[in-house]
C-alpha cells in the first residue's frame, strides 16, 4: 500500500548533544586537567531565540551526573526551551567556591554559542536539586559577584533571569548541627568547604545561599518536600522568607508528604508548575521586545 500525506510542519527539530566540553579544570592535585562537560538540548530554529534553563544535578557535591534525568529536561525543551546540564567538580576534587565557579562557567559558554544553540542570551534560568540546589541558588544571588567568575568566556555575564532550587540546604551551619559532633566533619557539608562547617562558620555561610539574598535578587521558584530527612523543609521556608524580606520574587511550593528527592517531584504536575514559572519570568521573545 502507497501513501501519500502532507505535513506541514509547526515545529522544529530537536537536538541532543551529549557530553560537550565547556571547561577545563585542574586534576590530579594539579598536575592535569581534565575536561568539564554538558548535555545541551536544543531546537533547530534558525534566527529564532529560545529562553535557556540550566539545570544541576544533585548528590551532596560528592558525585552527579548531568545525564540522570534527560528524559525530563527533554519534556521540558519541547515546552520551548534550550535545556543544558552542567557538571561541576565534585568536593573530593576542589572545595567550595570550585562547584560555583563551574556552574557559572557554563552559563557563559552558552551565551558565548547563544547562536549555535539558538539561544537568547538574555533569558536564562537555572534549576537543581539538593547541592544542586544549593548551586542554583548560588548562581542565581550572585549574578553581580565577578569573583565567582573563573576561566574562559569572561567577557559574558553569568547573571540569570529566574531560578528554581529544589530542597535547598539554604544554610550549611544548620545542616551540619543535625548530626553527632564525632560526625560533623565528615558530612557532605563540611567535606564541601573542606573542613568541619560546625567550626569553621565563615566558611560554611561563604557556602550558604541566604547569605546572599539581596534586592536584586531574580524571581525564585522553591520546590520542598514537607517529609525532607535529608533537608529540612525549615531551610526551604528560611530562603523563602529571606527573599520575601528582601521583596524578591518569590514562590515556596510545599509538597505535602514528599521526602528528599523522591517521586513526588518528578510528576506531570510539578513539571508543568515548573514550565509555567519559569514562561512568566523569561517571558516570550515578542514580549521582551516590548
Amino acid at each position: 500500500m502507497k501513501t501519500t500525506v502532507h505535513i506541514e510542519p509547526k515545529k522544529p527539530q530537536y537536538s541532543v548533544v551529549t557530553g560537550l566540553s565547556f571547561a577545563q579544570v585542574d586534576d590530579w592535585c594539579g598536575h592535569s586537567v581534565r575536561d568539564l562537560k554538558m548535555d545541551v538540548i536544543y531546537p533547530e530554529q534558525g534566527d529564532k531565540k529560545s529562553p535557556c534553563i540550566v539545570w544541576i544535578c544533585g548528590g551532596g557535591w560528592l558525585t552527579m551526573s548531568v545525564s540522570a534525568h534527560l528524559l525530563y529536561l527533554c519534556e521540558l525543551a519541547h515546552k520551548g526551551f534550550v535545556v543544558a546540564s552542567v557538571q561541576y567538580r565534585t568536593s573530593n576534587h576542589a572545595p567550595f567556591p570550585a562547584q560555583l565557579e563551574d556552574v557559572k562557567a557554563g552559563i557563559r559558554y552558552l551565551k558565548a554559542h547563544a547562536d549555535r544553540f539558538c539561544i537568547d542570551p538574555d533569558r536564562f534560568g537555572v534549576m537543581g536539586e539538593s547541592a544542586g540546589g544549593q548551586l542554583a541558588a548560588m548562581a542565581a544571588l550572585t549574578g553581580d559577584r565577578k569573583e565567582f567568575d573563573k576561566g574562559a568566556y569572561l567577557e559574558y555575564s553569568s547573571a540569570v533571569q529566574a531560578a528554581c532550587p529544589w530542597y535547598v540546604p539554604s544554610v550549611l551551619g544548620e545542616m551540619v548541627t543535625r548530626y553527632p559532633q564525632e560526625m560533623q566533619a565528615g558530612t557532605p557539608e563540611s567535606l564541601l568547604i573542606g573542613g568541619n562547617a560546625a567550626v569553621r562558620k565563615e566558611e560554611a555561610a561563604f557556602a550558604s545561599p541566604i547569605n546572599y539574598v539581596t534586592e536584586q535578587a531574580p524571581p525564585f521558584l522553591l520546590l520542598h518536600g514537607t517529609c525532607d530527612r535529608t533537608v529540612p523543609f525549615a531551610l526551604g521556608e528560611r530562603l523563602y522568607e529571606a527573599l520575601e524580606e528582601k521583596g524578591a520574587d518569590a514562590e515556596l511550593i510545599a509538597i505535602e508528604g514528599a521526602d528528599h528527592a523522591d517521586v513526588h517531584f518528578f510528576q506531570e504536575e510539578i513539571w508543568n508548575r515548573i514550565e509555567a514559572f519559569f514562561k512568566e519570568k523569561l517571558g516570550k521573545e515578542e514580549e521582551k521586545d516590548r
